[in-house]
């Protein structure tokens, strides 16, 4: 019998999550049955999503989240031990899986890609769910041409910093936001970004105007609230926005209601397109994205950075600090 741990949910998140709103249990998992696989998590990703979906669950619910896996048994002899995989089981160290079963997305099973000898651990982050949505909402809904101009919120993030490399790599003019002055240096200087911007210290609407002074064509929107009004206000005629989040607003209590200045005006008389999506919508040609993200990487065309926390006991921090934008790049925890 093997002893697994995992964190449990147990109340709907009112502000920031609280430790307490968390217990983790520890349980004996059963013996293996045909077509199903042991295995041992070996890296964990902590995102965005798992704020903003907590109130669309019943509690108390295990909570959800794409892993790097390996198996450690096997009755399934198309997962034979020491493959490895990625699964949406989340925050658990071991877990029983059945490939076999009718996968309904985000709750899908499958092999590591090809990365080419790079980190497995990419399998969350670049190579993983985050390029995925930063492959498919910039290039399927915002679809960038030469020489227009990008512009990405949330930009040092998992996503943020692979949508405005991209859209370097497509001959765009790529400007972020950012939320430190460290974080815009890593922008500029290794990214390769036209211009980042601190929005907590600029004049947002002033900054945006100077650095897109013919204005801005796409939008990749991970924030909402003001500066998002903000930069669509500053959008050219046919401007096309990709709305992937709205992290700005995760942690508001139920009582303070986040307001914004109204679009209306913009997207009527700029006949803007803004489309919402869901990655898992993509999914099915989640491969050709990953194929087309590990060549990029290998060439130097793509700069990955992890923000790594250890340990099991660590993975409550490590969403916090996701959260409170401390990350750069990709924050993972190494079980």
């Amino acid at each position: 019998m093997v002893k697994a741990r995992k964190y449990v949910v147990k109340n709907y998140f009112e502000g920031v999550p609280k430790r307490d709103d968390y217990e983790i249990v520890e349980y004996e998992l059963p013996n293996l049955q045909n077509d199903e696989i042991l295995t041992k998590t070996e890296w964990i990703s902590v995102d965005p999503y798992q704020r903003a979906y907590n109130s669309f669950n019943k509690i108390p619910y295990d909570q959800f989240g794409f892993q790097v896996a390996v198996v450690e048994d096997s009755k399934n002899p198309s997962y034979p031990i020491g493959t490895r995989i990625i699964t949406h089981k989340g925050w658990c160290d071991y877990a029983i899986l059945n490939p076999n079963e009718p996968q309904i997305p985000p709750n899908v099973i499958y092999k590591l890609p090809n990365l080419k000898d790079l980190s497995p651990s990419l399998g969350i982050g670049a190579v993983g769910m985050p390029g995925a949505t930063a492959y498919f909402g910039l290039l399927e809904i915002c679809k960038p041409k030469v020489g227009e101009t990008v512009v990405v919120t949330g930009a040092a993030g998992a996503v943020g910093s692979m949508v405005g490399q991209i859209a370097k790599i497509k001959g765009c003019r790529v400007i972020g936001f950012a939320g430190s002055d460290d974080k815009v240096g890593w922008l500029e200087e290794e990214l390769g970004f036209d211009k980042a911007i601190n929005y907590k210290t600029a004049d947002i609407d002033k900054a945006l105007k100077e650095a897109a002074p013919k204005g801005i064509d796409c939008y990749f929107d991970n924030v909402g609230g003001e500066i998002s009004s903000i930069i669509i206000s500053q959008m050219n005629a046919k401007g096309r926005v990709a709305v992937c989040g709205s992290i700005s607003s995760y942690n508001e209590v139920s009582s303070n209601v986040v307001k914004a200045p109204i679009l209306q005006p913009s997207i009527v008389f700029k006949e803007l397109t803004i489309q919402g999506f869901v990655v898992t919508s993509f999914l099915k040609h989640w491969p050709e994205a990953f194929a087309q993200l590990v060549e990029w990487i290998k060439s130097g065309k793509l700069i990955t950075r992890e923000y790594i926390t250890e340990g099991f006991d660590k993975i409550y921090d490590a969403f916090i600090g996701m959260l409170a934008g401390k990350n750069f790049g990709k924050a993972i925890v190494k079980i």
